[in-house]
């Protein structure tokens, strides 16, 4: 797996989840249709994680926007993933996307972070 987004783009894709979330921020990928990186690891957790696997799956998301798009619902915003340990929420803007994992937190951080990320991946 080789480098798939910039410095400036990890930085700042970085810099705001852990703004929005603080310590509770376990990691931070970045994929696109073919590839994946992960850009941010917290220190105390192994990198064992199938990182393939979790990108292929939200990778799905390609395709959920454009289902969503003509919806009452309104525009898609970012998906949210509950696990027993933790969450995973996910953002696609256009062809890219970000998913970042956390441990346990209030409902309102994880729109607070989805929208953080939304801004950085719209910016680039």
């Amino acid at each position: 797996m080789g480098k798939i987004v910039s410095d400036d783009l990890a930085d700042q894709l970085v810099s705001t989840c852990r703004t929005a979330v603080g310590d509770e921020l376990r990691s931070v990928t970045y994929f696109d249709e073919d590839e994946e990186e992960q850009l941010y690891l917290r220190g105390d957790l192994e990198a064992d994680a199938d990182l393939v696997g979790f990108a292929d799956n939200e990778r799905l998301g390609f395709r959920s926007q454009t289902l969503y798009e003509e919806t009452e619902l309104g525009p898609y915003r970012f998906t949210m993933r509950a696990f027993d340990h933790g969450y995973l929420t996910r953002v696609i803007v256009g062809d890219r996307g970000a998913f970042v994992t956390t441990d346990a937190m209030e409902m309102d951080r994880f729109k607070e972070v989805a929208s953080a990320m939304r801004s950085v991946l719209a910016e680039e």
